[in-house]
């Protein structure tokens, strides 16, 4: 089944606001772990960084919904396509407050932090 919920979406330096303001967010990461040895983006200390590949993400469902507990969880990943994907998913299983980062990693690379890596 094809996702049907759409979700908000924050280009980079919404989040990078968000950050500065230290609000208290959640962000996913559902890229796979070799992309995640090549870059990540730097969190502060308040944020929850969460690691799940998109393939796993149905089996810690319940995980997430228990972590996430109000707060925002800002989804990324390489383009933006598997975190769209990913937000869209969780949304349409209830979880409220979903946000994708959009163009993903590689947007905050070129628009936020040129100091992480892009590949």
């Amino acid at each position: 089944m094809i996702p049907t919920t759409d979700v908000r979406r924050w280009p980079p330096e919404e989040l990078r606001r968000r950050l500065d303001a230290s609000e208290p967010l959640v962000v996913l990461d559902v890229r796979e772990p070799e992309e995640r040895l090549l870059s990540a983006i730097p969190l502060p200390p308040s944020v929850l960084d969460l690691h799940v590949p998109i393939g796993h993400v149905p089996e810690r469902l319940d995980a997430l919904r228990e972590v996430v507990a109000g707060r925002p969880l800002v989804i990324y990943c390489h383009h933006g396509v598997r975190s769209l994907a990913t937000a869209r998913w969780l949304a349409d299983r209830g979880m409220a407050d979903v946000v994708n980062l959009e163009g993903g990693i590689d947007a905050w690379s070129t628009a936020v932090d040129p100091g992480v890596p892009r590949y």
